[in-house]
């Protein structure tokens, strides 16, 4: 008996993130560049998964893949905070990696408020899109209205590359300007043999 509640408040569980994903109020404005769809079906896959019945809690670990529409969150552990079977917050624990159209971003932890929309990554976060990459300690996403703020802090050298040398507490980015298109490459000289 005990184990097919732990079973049904599992399943419970992954239900209400998806519900409250969906009946949460509709963002002011959608961000293509986000890639949020907070209607789409919410997707959770992990190697295991335990329920705690009264903290109203549930815990993904091992390999934790999250997908809801064109957004792909990946994480060693994720917590699930249910009170009343309602969704309020999920917690990601290790090698945290979010996919999206707008790029990737990359922390050691971080958190989803569900009812306000907004994403927390901390600790060496790291943005790419393409070529471009930005550093920082924390980044904090408010995905109804597509704002991100990048805060700096002092990052860790990288194996093989020298240390930054930028104060702390300072972001840090580096971009590659865009390929003008119809623009031709410099042309290279042509050396044709000598009769």
């Amino acid at each position: 008996m005990r184990r097919a509640a732990v079973l049904i408040m599992g399943l419970c569980l992954a239900a209400t993130a998806a519900e409250a994903a969906q009946t949460a109020p509709p963002p002011a404005r959608t961000s293509p560049n986000v890639g949020l769809d907070s209607n789409a079906p919410i997707a959770v896959n992990a190697d295991t998964f335990i329920a705690d019945l009264n903290g109203e809690t549930g815990t993904y670990t091992g390999n934790v893949i999250v997908t809801q529409g064109a957004v792909r969150l990946h994480a060693d552990q994720i917590k699930v905070t249910a009170p009343g079977g309602r969704a309020s917050k999920m917690e990601a624990q290790g090698h945290v990696v979010v996919d999206s159209p707008s790029g990737q971003a990359v922390g050691d932890n971080g958190i989803y408020d569900v009812p306000s929309q907004v994403l927390r990554l901390n600790g060496n976060v790291v943005l790419t899109k393409e070529a471009n990459v930005m550093r920082g300690s924390a980044l904090e996403v408010a995905m109804a209205t597509g704002i991100a703020r990048l805060m700096g802090g002092i990052e860790p050298a990288i194996a093989g590359q020298p240390a930054p040398q930028t104060p702390p507490g300072r972001v840090q980015g580096l971009f590659f300007p865009a390929q003008r298109s119809g623009a031709a490459a410099p042309a290279a000289e042509a050396t044709s043999p000598k009769p």
